[in-house]
Parts: structure tokens; C-alpha cells; sequence
């Protein structure tokens, strides 16, 4: 296996790998978990507000909720922000929700070509790299959604975070499996603030702009590691799904408890 980082979608080539991961921890990546988590049908995400609109339009108003974010605000016309803390089983149950933000979703689109296109935050780390374990695809990319256009401490330090589990776990020698120094520089990120990763969303630009929203809670929610077991993985262009990995995963755990009962 090859693993490549790229901080943002536009410092990410045009050849596609056999699997992609979008990482955009403040906070889009972050709310698709918690959404698929809380039970939404799926997530389909957009770049541009006016497609968002026509699209979702088309769906039962009672089957749908909007979410769009420009600048850490919410969209005018939208049901929600791009808060994680918003996306409760109460809302999002059954629904599909259609999502806009300022960077996450340019990522998303950016790969969308890809065999195998998943997302990850820090909050489902290890359910990515439980599928990498599994799957072993031979190239993979993990694409920071950066700050329009920037780089991001908050996306970096979760591609480490994955990059580092994935080697350490599987034994293999960093050199054979880094496919550029950025997968060095993520590692190192994430080996230094691995136990203070709040307080680097703090110091990171985005999280500057998120706590003069007064977004303290959305903050530590996203700084948190392998709290929710839930893996979004495309099943067609732009749109997200819970992967059934976790299902069969379960299933196998159930079986196991009975043959040893």
C-alpha cells in the first residue's frame, strides 16, 4: 500500500487513487458521522447553495433536511448549520440530509471519481482504519478540505492520526508505505498533540473562527478520538451512506458470544 496526504483539494492531483479519504474535522466531516450515527439515510453534499436547493426540493419536505454553512454561519433558507451537535436522531432519523460548507464538501466533490470514497474525523478514526486493515486497497489518499484553499492543523493532525494507527497496527516500515512528506509531517503532528488535541483546535485557525462564533462545545465534540463506530462511504456520486461493515461487524460479535456461551 501507498498512503499519500494532501492538505487541500487543490494541492490534490487529477489521477484518481483506489481510495479516498476526506477529511474535514471543523467541522463537516465530523457532523456526517454524527448524522449517519443518529440514523439519516444518507448525506448528500454540494458545492454550490443554489444546486443544493433545486435538488433537495424535489424530496418529501418531511424526508429531508437542508444544512449549509459559509464562513461558520448557517445558509439563509437551510434547516441547520454544520454543527455536529445539531444532527440528533430526532431530526435526521430516516432523512436524507442535503449538505453545503465552505470547504468539506469542495473535497468531497474534488474525489468523488474515486472506486472507494469515505470521510473520517477524528471522532470515527478508528472505523477507517479498521477499514484499511480489512480492505488493503493498494493507493490511498487522505485530502485535507483546508481552509478555502489552506492549510489546516485540525485536517492534518487527523490524517496523522489515521496514518500513524494504520502503520503501527500492520507493522509496516513508514518508509515502504509513505507516498510523500506530507504523511511524515501529519504523523509528527499527531505524535506531539495526540493528547492535547483540544487545545490544538484552539490554536488552529478555523477553531480561532469557531470560538468567535461562541462554538465552544462543537470544539471539544470534534476534538474527540474513536467515539462513534460509523464509516460514510459513497454510493454514488456525492452522496454518503453508512457503510455495513459496522453491521456485519456486530453480527459476527453476536455469533462469537454465542458459540462461546
Amino acid at each position: 500500500m501507498k498512503l499519500f496526504v494532501y492538505h487541500t483539494p487543490e494541492l490534490t492531483p487529477t489521477d484518481m487513487p483506489e481510495c479516498a479519504i476526506v477529511v474535514d474535522v471543523l467541522r463537516a466531516t465530523t457532523t456526517i458521522a454524527t448524522a449517519l450515527n443518529a440514523g439519516a439515510e444518507a448525506v448528500q453534499v454540494f458545492s454550490d447553495v443554489q444546486e443544493l436547493m433545486e435538488v433537495s426540493e424535489k424530496w418529501p419536505a418531511d424526508k429531508r433536511v437542508r444544512i449549509g454553512e459559509r464562513g461558520g454561519n448557517k445558509v439563509e433558507g437551510c434547516d441547520l448549520g454544520n454543527s455536529p451537535l445539531n444532527v440528533t436522531s430526532d431530526i435526521v432519523e430516516g432523512k436524507r440530509l442535503f449538505m453545503t460548507t465552505t470547504n468539506g464538501t469542495r473535497a468531497l466533490q474534488r474525489v468523488q471519481t474515486a472506486p472507494v470514497v469515505i470521510t473520517s474525523a477524528l471522532v470515527n478514526r478508528r472505523a477507517v482504519v479498521e477499514y484499511l486493515i480489512t480492505k488493503k486497497p493498494e493507493t490511498v489518499w487522505i485530502v485535507g478540505s483546508g481552509w478555502q484553499g489552506s492549510y489546516s492543523l485540525e485536517d492534518t493532525v487527523c490524517a496523522g492520526a489515521i496514518a500513524e494507527s494504520f502503520v503501527t497496527e500492520m507493522g509496516y516500515p513508514l518508509a515502504d508505505v509513505a507516498g510523500n512528506d506530507e504523511v511524515y509531517g501529519a504523523i509528527s503532528l499527531y505524535l506531539q498533540w495526540q493528547s492535547q488535541l483540544y487545545q490544538l483546535m484552539n490554536c488552529a485557525s478555523h477553531g480561532q473562527r469557531l470560538v468567535g462564533l461562541k462554538c465552544y462545545d462543537d470544539l471539544k465534540y470534534c476534538a474527540q478520538t474513536d467515539t462513534l463506530d460509523v464509516l460514510p462511504i459513497q454510493s454514488e456520486p456525492g452522496v454518503l451512506v453508512k457503510s455495513d461493515l459496522q453491521t456485519k461487524k456486530l453480527q459476527y460479535w453476536m455469533n462469537d458470544s454465542k458459540t462461546q456461551s
